[in-house]
């Protein structure tokens, strides 16, 4: 009986035995399986999450590489309008010189790119009729001056009743039409830039003078030694830039906000981008040919010390105001695809990754920690679990000013949202370098 005893002991002790391993493989089975699915499920949220644009950083990855976070701030930025013109001179600027006799010329006294003053001889033009007109006022001038005196002799008469009314009005009609034909041509020969007193001293001119009309540098010189000169015809023309101003094209869709006191900024395109200050002081009221833009008129401050010359062509910045606006940081912005983008934050509180998958034994050593630790350790520890998830949003960008840049989101977004301020572009590098691998692979 002790031996029957003892056999079934052992029996049953082997039977225990197997069961308990097959209960333990089957739990390790179990286990292993809600491991490979946990795994599972996380690969296929990250991959999610890659594949809609969200980047996630440690708090550590983020102060390694200087990414800080901030909110949309309403900023008053300065509003402008682009426009482009040319820089011009006012009519009274501008001259053409031309002679009021034709003639040949004689003379020339300048070269094309003279600075030449109001009133200095520029050349000289000789005509044989020039010297009729001298010789005429000679005589004219003569027979006044015996007009003028036969006309006091009749008037006296006149008074002392010893001559006739009717002699007296002969002379007096004489003597009016005299005067008027001598002091025209006096002003004949002062548009012809000629001394009326050298001729009364019987110097005659020889040559008619042209003279420039304005101060400024001498353009194109039409007319040659020995060319005949028409009096319809420009001779050469004369340029003061010291008043140069510029004309805007401003097209239709803006000439509400382009107003007359406006500061204007330009850049001479051609002229290493050099930029100038001005101020409208002027608007047309009617279109331009067919281009639907009118022109808006800018003076130049200091334009005579700034070397500009008639017709360079500008691209100006015209200040119409500022206006509150929704504005982040210009580094919170960056360029993909064509398009423009801010990093939209959300911080996440999230559990050590690797303590999800340890058992119960490692959960007892963790809840025996030190609980002596600094407050600032344990504030250390619970930072070193914050991550930040980052997500791209499209937005449409505006002015720009002070650093600052305009936005406009193109989906909608919370009122204080949180979003990159600094450090955008690394967050962009990451995101496509991501993708760069993924289709490497």
């Amino acid at each position: 009986m002790k031996t029957l005893s003892k056999i079934h002991s052992r029996i049953m002790m082997r039977f225990s035995a197997a069961l308990l391993l097959f209960f333990a493989l089957f739990s390790c089975g179990d286990k292993q399986a809600e491991n490979a699915e946990s795994a599972s499920k996380s690969a296929e949220h990250a991959e999610a999450e890659e594949e809609s644009g969200v980047i996630e950083l440690s708090q550590a990855q983020m102060n390694a590489v200087g990414i800080t976070i901030g909110k949309i701030e309403k900023k008053n930025l300065s509003s402008v309008v682009r426009a482009s013109g040319q820089l011009e001179v006012p009519p009274q600027n501008r001259a053409e010189v031309t002679t009021l006799i034709s003639g040949v010329v004689k003379h020339i006294y300048v070269l094309e790119g003279n600075y030449v003053k109001k009133g200095q001889l520029l050349a000289t033009i000789e005509n044989p009729e020039f010297l009729r007109m001298q010789q005429e006022y000679l005589t004219t001038k003569s027979n006044f001056n015996y007009l003028e005196k036969e006309y006091a002799r009749q008037k006296e008469l006149l008074n002392e009743n010893a001559g006739t009314g009717k002699v007296f009005q002969q002379t007096e009609s004489n003597y009016i039409a005299e005067k008027a034909r001598l002091a025209s041509l006096e002003k004949q020969l002062a548009q012809l830039n000629v001394s009326v007193d050298k001729i009364s001293e019987g110097d005659f001119i020889s040559a008619i003078p042209l003279v420039a009309p304005i101060n400024g540098t001498i353009g194109h010189i039409l007319i040659n030694i020995g060319s005949f000169a028409d009096q319809s015809k420009s001779l050469m023309t004369i340029i003061d830039n010291s008043q140069v101003h510029c004309d805007l094209l401003v097209y239709e869709k803006d000439l509400y906000k382009v107003k007359v006191g406006q500061k204007v900024n330009f850049i001479l395109t051609n002229q290493n981008n050099k930029e100038i200050v001005g101020e409208i002081y002027g608007i047309n009221q009617s279109f331009e040919n067919e281009s639907k833009a009118i022109i808006a008129h800018a003076v130049i401050k200091n334009a005579s010390k700034l070397g500009l010359i008639q017709g360079m062509y500008v691209s100006a910045l015209i200040d119409i105001g500022n206006q509150v606006t929704d504005a982040v940081p210009v580094d919170a912005v960056v360029k993909s695809r064509g398009k423009q983008f801010i990093f939209l934050a959300e911080i996440e509180e999230t559990q050590n990754k690797e303590e999800s998958g340890e058992d119960e034994q490692k959960e007892e050593k963790e809840e025996k920690q030190d609980r002596e630790s600094t407050e600032s350790e344990t504030e250390a520890e619970d930072n070193s679990g914050q991550h930040y998830r980052f997500r791209m949003v499209e937005v449409v960008t505006g002015v720009s000013d002070l650093g600052y840049i305009e936005i406009r989101p193109i989906e909608e977004m919370e009122e204080h949202a949180t979003i990159v301020t600094k450090g955008a572009f690394y967050i962009l590098s990451k995101a496509e370098g991501g993708k760069e691998e993924e289709g490497g692979h």
